[in-house]
């Protein structure tokens, strides 16, 4: 059952509008938010369809919205803009380091923004505690939904891959459970070393005063003393040296103790080291196998006839790949792994087309247009065209060696292919940023992007050293 949500009012003097969500199952994690420039709105997809839309304000004339493909890289619950007069912009989610976000704002049932994605306030909050860094944001001219697709060219997991984490991860627990072993061991073998130092100090002391009492008597015996006091120093002394004799053996006793307690130390201490090293080294097999099943983002560039590759924000892989008609135009699709089949060896993927403004998909109703930005409540998004996503795919050729060097594929992982060339927003701490170059992008125009440092894709020897121009992700906004 579809519900909209109740108007909301006013919350300190600003207008709330409708906000429409899926009640009928539980929502499950974010792939993706669709922003309709035409409908001024956006709707978030789970692997299982749409969990929620809004209406939204989107970049005015001169400063529109770009449309384009674009990422979740920043996220702060609590922001104000230090460009345009203090604005308080809650719940922010920055899709370009150049200051294009998803906000909560004022939505007049128009474009109004310079450049930004106003939401509802209360839809900005609950959007804000679903996201993960990294959840796609796809600006798209038109309204248009995912449709599941399958096809031979979209990657599918390595086989064993989940088993080989999953034996990772039992390997550094183990290796950390012995390692808390070893170093509890260590501890007891010091502390009982501790504790056998009290019986060789002690010992150590009784025979001092023995020896002291040895001594005295055989002085005694050394003086004209008379022939009972003589007896009586011979008997003292001879009591004496039974006694030292006593205590040299119990000291004798408990120093060897005390060594076999300060060997077990030593070897204690060496097992902990031993442990604890292989502890970090199971540890950081776990972690770069966990790394490695991160949602990888692949991007297919007609325009410069290069694959490119990123991973958690970083840069990977880039090669040539060969392109079928190379001349003709191929669209932009961006295909996403959506969940895993039932057998867990397999992913599901959907696509989304994105249509440029004057090329409104069959079946949808126009209810607005850019300029005017009039809401469309009640109006589906128009499914992507299967089989245009389909001949882009079958004109697409990638290399078995870039095939086996692109990381395991997980849920959130994706392909892009598209016309047009990266945009010069790809780069530290993003993801792929595609900008449809035929549409308005004076909301990004205008932005100012401090310049930053170069970052470069790993790729094989034989192909050509390729550096990024993009900047730094820092600026004001």
């Amino acid at each position: 059952m579809i519900a909209a949500g109740d108007n909301a009012g006013a919350r300190n003097g600003r207008s709330e509008r409708p906000i429409e969500s899926i009640q009928s199952r539980s929502a499950g994690e974010p792939l993706m938010a669709i922003v309709s420039l035409r409908n001024q709105r956006i709707t978030v997809y789970d692997a299982k369809g749409w969990i929620l839309r809004a209406p939204v304000s989107s970049g005015t004339k001169g400063r529109e919205t770009p449309a384009g493909i674009f990422s979740v890289i920043q996220k702060v619950e609590e922001h104000y803009s230090n460009l345009y007069d203090d604005a308080y912009m809650p719940h922010m989610q920055r899709i370009t380091w150049s200051g294009i976000a998803l906000h909560g704002g004022v939505l007049p049932g128009r474009p109004a923004s310079h450049g930004c994605i106003r939401l509802p306030f209360d839809f900005a909050e609950r959007l804000f505690d679903a996201t993960a860094m990294g959840m796609r944001v796809i600006v798209a001219p038109t309204d248009v939904a995912p449709v599941e697709l399958a096809h031979p060219l979209l990657f599918q997991p390595r086989p064993g891959a989940a088993a080989l984490a999953a034996a990772r991860v039992a390997e550094a627990q183990e290796a950390a459970r012995k390692a808390a072993e070893a170093r509890a061991a260590a501890a007891t073998a010091l502390r009982e070393a501790t504790q056998a130092r009290t019986p060789v100090r002690a010992a150590e002391n009784l025979k001092r005063i023995a020896e002291a009492q040895l001594a005295a008597a055989e002085t005694k015996l050394g003086s004209g003393i008379s022939a009972e006091a003589k007896e009586q120093a011979e008997d003292a002394k001879a009591q004496a040296v039974a006694k030292v004799a006593e205590l040299q053996l119990q000291w004798d006793v408990a120093n060897v103790d005390l060594q076999l307690r300060l060997d077990a130390v030593t070897s204690a201490r060496e097992a902990a080291a031993a442990a604890e090293t292989a502890r970090v080294a199971a540890a950081e097999a776990a972690r770069q196998v966990a790394s490695e099943l991160q949602p990888v983002s692949v991007l297919i560039s007609r325009k410069t006839q290069r694959l490119y590759v990123r991973q958690a924000f970083k840069p990977i892989l880039e090669s040539p790949v060969t392109i079928a008609d190379p001349d003709r135009p191929i669209g932009t699709h961006v295909f996403t792994a959506i969940e895993r089949t039932s057998d867990d060896a397999e992913v599901r993927w959907n696509v989304v087309s994105l249509l440029g403004s004057g090329r409104a998909p069959s079946g949808t109703v126009e209810v607005g247009n850019r300029a005017h930005g009039s809401s469309s409540r009640g109006v589906e998004p128009a499914p992507t065209n299967p089989d245009s996503a389909k001949a882009a795919l079958d004109r697409i050729t990638i290399p078995q060696d870039v095939l086996d060097r692109i990381g395991n594929i997980t849920p959130r992982s994706s392909l892009i292919v598209t016309d047009e060339a990266m945009s010069s927003e790809t780069g530290k701490g993003t993801e792929f940023v595609v900008l449809l170059s035929g549409e308005p992008q004076g909301g990004i125009k205008k932005r100012r992007r401090s310049p930053g440092s170069e970052f470069r894709y790993a790729y094989p020897r034989s192909l050509p050293f390729w550096r990024s121009p993009f900047g730094s992700p820092f600026s004001n906004w």
